[in-house]
């Protein structure tokens, strides 16, 4: 597995429980078991929390509905059909504004807290430079988030109960996989918003139109013919497919996906147009298509890895 241990990090005096500041995240995440475990793939919904706390709320000088932009609205609801294929799901419940699953779990910027930072922090990554850490400075067209700087002591309480026990459950999910069946195929869900809909930005230009963007990091979190069939299944759904951009994956994808131990990430991103109200954040009429045809596309997966593990095992030989 993973050398990856949420559980054991840089020892920091730590504030009471956050679970006992935050009532509203009890329980903060979700782990949502099929009725038969007879997959190897397991998803995660890191990004589809809606659940906001009433402290973080009085803290942020943004209403909820411009955070709630943030979200991967419905991800969890889009992909709840990987249950039909004997796969479990984890869900967060409280949104990336507060906490951002997908990244290292000390991405931090020095410049939203009102002491130094310690040395185990990551303070120089892309994402940081651009606002979306661990804890993220910033949402939609670069709008701050916090009217004032933050406790770090607060701030890392929110990562030991809240980060930290999500990515402990998702790594026992995989090695219970890894175990049963031999390979683990964790598919990351994500959506993205619709090129209509985004805010002209520096980046635009990387912008692509598609229904659907499957990230592997160019290849190296996931064996090639996993996201082959991937692609072909929603292709023959009628959507577009674009590979890596430009959604190549996050944190989750990267630090998972190890092809050569019969570790496979692949993170799934799709289009909010397809199935939402990206304004009012309404489902659209389109939302029982989407979850029917995801299904079928999670249902092919599982059955092309049951079939021969033909990609996943030749990648470890």
């Amino acid at each position: 597995m993973s050398a990856f241990a949420p559980g054991t990090h840089p020892p920091y005096p730590l504030a009471a429980d956050a679970k006992a500041h935050e009532p509203e995240l009890d329980p903060p995440f979700e782990l949502i078991e099929p009725a038969a475990l007879t997959s190897p793939l397991v998803l995660s919904s890191p990004h589809s929390g809606s659940i906001y706390p009433a402290r973080f709320l009085a803290s942020s000088r943004l209403d909820l509905t411009t955070l709630r932009h943030s979200e991967d609205s419905y991800v969890d609801e889009l992909f709840m059909g990987g249950l039909k294929s004997g796969a479990p799901l984890l869900r967060a419940h409280f949104p990336r504004a507060y906490l951002d699953l997908n990244r290292e779990p000390y991405e931090l910027d020095p410049r939203m807290f009102d002491t130094r930072l310690p040395g185990f922090a990551n303070t120089r990554s892309v994402r940081v430079a651009g606002g979306l850490g661990t804890v993220a400075r910033v949402v939609g067209d670069s709008q701050e988030i916090y009217a004032r700087r933050l406790r770090l002591d607060e701030v890392l309480a929110r990562i030991e109960a809240f980060y930290h026990p999500y990515h402990r459950t998702l790594e026992a999910l995989l090695a219970r996989a890894w175990q049963n069946f031999g390979t683990a195929v964790l598919v990351d869900c994500h959506s993205m918003p619709s090129l209509s809909t985004c805010q002209p930005t520096r980046d635009s230009e990387r912008k692509v139109k598609a229904d659907f963007v499957l990230g592997d990091r160019y290849g190296t979190s996931c064996a090639a013919d996993l996201v082959d069939r991937a692609e072909h299944e929603l292709r023959a759904l009628g959507y577009s497919v674009l590979r890596n951009k430009p959604y190549a994956g996050g944190f989750i994808t990267e630090h998972y996906g190890d092809p050569g131990n019969n570790l496979h990430a692949i993170q799934i991103e799709i289009n909010r147009g397809l199935y939402m109200d990206e304004v009012t954040l309404a489902r659209s009429e389109n939302f029982g298509a989407i979850v029917q045809d995801l299904t079928k596309v999670l249902a092919a997966l599982a059955a092309h890895v049951a079939a021969g593990l033909s990609g996943t095992r030749a990648a470890a030989e």
